[in-house]
């Protein structure tokens, strides 16, 4: 199974870490355990690798410039979960200060936020890319998966994703060793019953508003707690926090996130289905939009909107001088009702409105009275970053 992971190719991510070394000679790439990072790492070609795994290779990091003084100019330097590193910080920063001239990828399972030992944010030397499990747009191009279903039932995780039946032990040793290796050693969080308890009942909620006091009450934590416990699973990426679109109407939803697993193989592994139904497909599939979304957009420009009597937009790019992108995602593009997305026009008349289905195979427009609506496809959503 590892020996067909490493043999396909994924150019989109390739082709992402070097527009990013353009900009800055640090690139840190992070996401969740076994989502593909170090063998996304191994295919630069002749770059010098070095996991940071291994006591060999952390007693020759010890001494940075030697280090750095034995590499050639414009070569590739790839340090592997570099935060078991004592300084990995120091590290990354002779290498951006001293020796610009290298490119370097660090990898992680969490943000430069979830460990101490990171002293320096690196600020101005670095930039940042999540790898998401695999993109949609992957799964048809590059690993030969054809079947939604197979996708949303499965998760994007490589192994699960290329095995022929769903090995529900993967997704419980998984979430067993995301405590033990990354919550308890990056967060110091004791309390693995409750931890694990609030995580089962994070990823059965994906997708619906987050309620830190019901969370409480079903998880027997406290509020507090459970929200410290939230922020650590947003960290290490095992859950996104999706923030409300507000400021133009007085009954609008503004405080409230949306709360996002990481990967739908998980939502489905704690609801305990074996299958998917017509009805889960269109709140999975907001997953997979998502995902896609984060590789184009800040994550600090994604958005949802939702007023008091229940409508809503699934998300909302924030753009400049007042321009607000609405994007729906349906698995039946006939079946879009116009209704929701109307009330966000007349609040915010600025953007392009979107629908986003895996049925649509060319892009087309449709009008709603005044409101233009763009119906495409998930491999057209990489082309708004250039719109």
């Amino acid at each position: 199974m590892l020996n067909k992971i490493s043999m396909i190719e994924r150019p989109f991510w390739i082709q992402h870490i070097r527009q990013a070394w353009e900009k800055r000679p640090i690139v840190w790439l992070s996401g969740v355990r076994r989502a593909g990072k170090t063998t996304l790492a191994q295919m630069f070609s002749k770059a010098i690798y070095q996991n940071c795994d291994l006591p060999s290779v952390v007693r020759q990091l010890t001494d940075p410039e030697s280090f750095y003084d034995r590499i050639d100019k414009g070569a590739i330097v790839i340090f592997d979960e570099i935060h078991r590193l004592e300084d990995p910080s120091r590290l990354l920063k002779i290498a951006a200060d001293a020796y610009p001239h290298l490119k370097v990828l660090a990898t992680g399972s969490s943000t430069l936020a979830a460990t101490k030992k990171f002293r320096d944010s690196l600020t101005g030397r670095k930039e940042m890319i999540y790898l998401p499990p695999v993109l949609w747009s992957e799964c048809i191009d590059k690993f030969n998966i054809k079947e939604l279903d197979r996708r949303l039932l499965h998760g994007g995780l490589p192994e699960p994703l290329l095995s022929e039946t769903k090995n529900t032990a993967f997704f419980s040793e998984w979430m067993d060793s995301f405590y033990a290796r990354d919550i308890q050693e990056l967060f110091g969080i004791r309390n693995r019953t409750g931890f694990i308890k609030l995580l089962h009942l994070m990823l059965r909620q994906s997708g619906v508003l987050i309620d830190y006091t019901h969370l409480a009450r079903l998880s027997d934590l406290s509020r507090q707690t459970v929200k410290a416990h939230v922020e650590a699973m947003s960290v290490a990426h095992a859950v996104f926090l999706l923030p409300p679109f507000h400021g133009g109407g007085r009954r609008e939803i503004t405080q409230r996130p949306k709360c996002y697993s990481f990967d739908t193989g998980f939502v489905t592994f704690v609801k305990g289905w074996d299958s998917i139904r017509e009805e889960d497909r269109g709140l999975l599939w907001e997953h997979l939009v998502l995902d896609a979304l984060r590789t184009i957009v800040n994550d600090h420009h994604l958005f949802y909107w939702r007023d008091k009597s229940g409508r809503e937009v699934d998300f909302v790019i924030k753009g400049g001088r007042q321009q607000s992108d609405a994007i729906e995602c349906k698995i039946n593009p006939d079946h879009f009702d116009p209704a929701h997305l109307a009330i966000f026009r007349s609040l915010y008349p600025g953007g392009k409105n979107y629908v986003l289905s895996p049925n649509i195979k060319s892009s087309y427009e449709r009008r709603y009275g005044k409101l233009k609506v763009d119906f495409i496809s998930i491999r057209q959503i990489y082309d708004l970053k250039r719109k």
